[in-house]
C-alpha cells in the first residue's frame, strides 16, 4: 500500500479543495494516486475540479513575439525564479523565440535546437553555454506558432518581468480582413480572456477523447442507480455544462460574462467592419505540469 505522505494531502487539497480527511481517504483509496483520488473526491460530490490544477513547478519564462501575421509562444525552463531575472537568460529567451520566428510554420521543439542560433552555434549550444555561465540547469521545453492568411495573431504576457517574457503567455490567431486596429485591440481582450479562463479546446471537438471519456466516468459513477434514461440525460445535460466551462468559444468572456466569447468575437464584427473567426490559441503557463521533488522536512 502507497503511504499517503502529508505532502501528497497538501497537493490534493490545494488542487480540490475538499476536507484533509477526504483527501487522506481518497489517496488511501487510490493508492496515493493524485488524479484517481481528485475523480474519487468528484464522484463522491466532495471536489468540483475537472482536473488537477497544478501548481506551477517550475521556473523560467514563457516568451511571446509576434512578426506580420505569424506568432510564437516558447517556455524556457531554469532551476530558480532568480534567474528568471537574470539579463543574460532573459537574452537568451529572447533568442529562442527570434529563431522560432523565423522557422515560420516548423517551430517543434527538436527543430528549434538544431537551427543556427544569433551570435554563432545552434540554439542546443547556445543552452549548453547558458547553463555554464548561469549555473543552473536550463532547458527549452516546449514552442508552437499560430498563422493567419489575412488578419491577426492577438497576444498576451501575464505576470511580465521584461516586455514580451513572463509566468504565463497566450497567442491567439483571428482571421478576418477587417480593421487590423480594431482586431488588435479584440486580439489582446481575447488573450487575456485565454490567460485568465484557461481553455482546453476552442470547441467540443478539439476536447481531447480521453478527457471527455474521465468525465463522462465521473458522471455515470456520481449517478449511479438511476434508470437508463435518466442517466444518459444527466450525462449529455453534464457535459454541455463541462463544454461551457473549458471550450473558448463556448466560455463566458471575462470581458462582459454576460456573453459568450464567441458572442463577443461576433459583435466585434461591427467595428472591425469584416467577418472574424477565432481560429486557434497557444497557452502555456510557466512549468504546468511539470513535478518538483517534494520538499524534505
Amino acid at each position: 500500500m502507497a503511504t499517503v505522505t502529508a505532502a501528497l494531502v497538501k497537493e490534493l487539497r490545494e488542487s480540490t479543495g475538499a476536507g484533509m480527511m477526504d483527501c487522506k481517504t481518497a489517496l488511501t483509496e487510490t493508492g496515493g494516486d493524485i488524479e484517481a483520488a481528485i475523480d474519487w473526491l468528484r464522484k463522491k460530490g466532495l471536489s468540483k475540479a475537472s482536473k488537477k490544477s497544478g501548481r506551477v513547478a517550475a521556473d523560467g519564462l514563457v516568451g511571446v513575439a509576434i512578426e506580420a501575421n505569424f506568432g510564437v509562444v516558447v517556455e524556457v525552463n531554469s532551476e530558480t525564479d532568480f534567474v528568471a531575472r537574470n539579463d543574460d537568460f532573459q537574452a537568451l529567451v529572447r533568442g529562442v523565440l527570434a529563431v522560432a520566428l523565423d522557422k515560420g510554420a516548423d517551430v517543434e521543439v527538436e527543430a528549434v535546437k538544431k537551427t543556427h542560433y544569433p551570435g554563432g552555434g545552434t540554439v542546443a549550444e547556445a543552452i549548453t553555454n547558458a547553463v555554464a555561465t548561469i549555473g543552473e540547469n536550463i532547458t527549452l521545453r516546449r514552442t508552437h506558432g499560430l498563422h493567419v492568411h489575412q488578419g491577426v495573431i492577438g497576444h498576451y504576457v501575464h505576470a511580465q518581468i521584461v516586455d514580451g517574457l513572463g509566468r504565463i503567455g497566450v497567442i491567439v490567431a483571428l482571421a478576418s480582413t477587417g480593421s487590423r486596429d480594431a482586431l488588435v485591440d479584440l486580439g489582446r481582450h481575447v488573450a487575456m480572456h485565454v490567460a485568465a479562463a484557461s481553455p482546453l479546446a476552442l470547441n467540443a471537438e478539439g476536447v481531447d477523447p480521453a478527457t471527455i471519456a474521465r468525465e463522462k466516468s465521473v458522471l455515470l459513477e456520481k449517478n449511479a442507480g438511476k434508470p437508463p434514461q435518466v442517466l444518459e440525460r444527466i450525462v449529455e445535460s453534464g457535459l454541455k455544462t463541462f463544454y461551457k466551462e473549458v471550450c473558448l468559444l463556448d466560455q463566458a468572456y471575462v470581458h462582459d460574462p454576460a456573453k459568450t466569447v464567441a458572442q463577443a468575437v461576433k459583435e466585434a464584427e461591427k467595428a472591425v467592419g469584416a467577418p472574424i473567426s477565432l481560429t486557434g490559441f497557444v497557452r502555456y503557463a510557466l512549468g504546468e505540469g511539470i513535478e518538483k521533488p517534494a520538499e524534505e522536512g
